[in-house]
């Protein structure tokens, strides 16, 4: 049996025949945008696992835009882990861990801007990889300008992530709703399953968030009062 071969099936389920490697792709993903949500910064070393599993599989499914994310979401991870964790003296919680907070909006719009763009020149580019390297990409990239979109919103998302603002969820929740479409589309179910999963987290995670940052507006009222 080896483990990083998308042949390699665990289990049977509905017909659908699921292997080790999505599986486990699967699980550590879902784990650890739980603890996204929840603003714990365990958060970034279970997505380190999450990203290795994810690029053997993407590599197999043809989705190479996806996959060369993974290489971009591990670096992000620990940057992520280490921002996190050594915020600034004014930029502490009461966990001596960063602050969440929102952005401009402006910036904010110019980002989506950005997202659209980026997208149509990637997709571009990966429709044209098994031309350019047929050694390596011996096959199409199935979807380039959808797998394209999830590429460069996902890198947006993941600097505004690392930075702890509330508008990386509202990001998220489009990403998650695409990609689910795209994997059931592409015939990885589980991994659609995850997406339709991310969905809702990602719904209960801008709802937390925003209650967190309003939290910090009552306890500053609060002290002030004292």
């Amino acid at each position: 049996m080896d483990f990083f071969d998308a042949q390699s099936i665990f289990f049977t389920a509905l017909d659908y025949k699921l292997s080790y490697l999505e599986f486990f792709a699967v699980i550590t993903g879902i784990v650890s945008v739980i603890l996204s949500a929840k603003a714990s910064v365990w958060s970034w070393p279970m997505g380190i696992i999450n990203v290795f599993l994810s690029a053997f599989l993407y590599y197999q499914s043809q989705l190479y835009p996806d996959m060369f994310l993974m290489v971009f979401f591990f670096v992000t991870n620990i940057m992520g882990w280490w921002r996190w964790t050594n915020p600034k003296p004014e930029e502490e919680d009461k966990n001596k861990e960063l602050k969440i907070s929102f952005m401009p909006l402006r910036q904010f719009l110019y980002l989506l801007a950005f997202g659209i763009i980026g997208t149509l020149l990637i997709g571009t580019l990966a429709s044209q990889l098994h031309n350019w390297l047929p050694l390596l990409f011996n096959l199409p990239s199935a979807y380039p300008f959808i797998d394209s979109f999830i590429f460069v919103m996902s890198v947006i998302t993941t600097f505004l992530m690392i930075q702890k603002r509330v508008e990386c969820w509202i990001i998220w929740l489009i990403i998650d709703v695409v990609a689910t479409y795209l994997y059931f589309l592409k015939g990885i179910k589980f991994m659609g399953i995850e997406y339709f999963i991310f969905t809702v987290i990602a719904g209960f995670a801008l709802w937390n968030w925003i209650t967190e940052y309003k939290r910090y507006s009552h306890t500053a009222l609060t002290a002030k009062n004292l």
